[in-house]
């Protein structure tokens, strides 16, 4: 028996309506899969930069190192980034976190670390003489100005990591990614673009997203600007 005509999955085709009802719930945990995979990454990978960029602000010998190992790390190809975390995390979530998370480095680190060095001296110096110590000097003054250029490496290194997490399928923990490379396998056309245009929507969201919030964080640059 031959299929209906208007059997979009029978005849494989790219776009098919159909895909997206009968697959809704393999897609929603391919995507939540996706989401936490990303956020646990750049969230780990931003508890560890702020404290590097800090140090490496501090002490002005210790900023080459910092920002020649985390840009090393950036150089290194994601298959054989995940065959070096391999030995360490198995075949496992935490294998794709630990390497997008060591990705992120890069990004997070130089532009907090940009931004920190972005504040005027005199700036400093007047809360010095207002009875700043150092970490209320650090808290209440240089983070909140070096925000805008942390939150610009934040959304680079987050828009970075949903594309990377694809990667994570060759260990089954790629989220959509897993989906994608399934579809090619098969040449399965519905869900490998069904996925790709997911990454891309969930890519452009978290950007905007972000951009939302920094814009929500520092009012003055709107006043400045305008």
């Amino acid at each position: 028996m031959t299929a209906p005509p208007d059997d979009c999955l029978a005849r494989n085709e790219w776009i098919c309506g159909e895909y997206l009802s009968t697959r809704r719930h393999i897609l929603l945990d391919a995507v939540v899969q996706h989401l936490q995979l990303t956020a646990v990454s750049v969230l780990i990978g931003l508890v560890i930069a702020v404290p590097l960029a800090v140090l490496a602000r501090r002490w002005g010998w210790a900023a080459g190192p910092v920002l020649a190992v985390t840009t090393i790390l950036y150089t290194i190809p994601s298959l054989a980034m995940f065959s070096l975390l391999l030995p360490v995390y198995g075949l496992s979530a935490s294998l794709v976190v630990a390497g997008l998370v060591l990705y992120s480095l890069t990004l997070l680190v130089r532009n907090i670390l940009a931004g920190l060095r972005a504040v005027p001296e005199e700036t400093r110096q007047a809360a010095r003489g207002m009875g700043y110590g150092p970490i209320r000097l650090l808290l209440t003054v240089e983070l909140p100005l070096a925000l805008p250029a942390a939150m610009a490496g934040l959304r680079i290194a987050m828009v970075s990591a949903v594309s990377l997490v694809t990667v994570g399928a060759i260990v089954g923990h790629g989220g959509l990614g897993n989906l994608i490379y399934a579809g090619m396998n098969t040449y399965f056309k519905a869900q490998v673009l069904t996925a790709s245009v997911l990454c891309v929507v969930i890519a452009i969201l978290a950007d905007v997203l972000l951009l939302g919030v920094q814009r929500l964080l520092t009012p003055w640059t709107r006043a400045t600007r305008g």
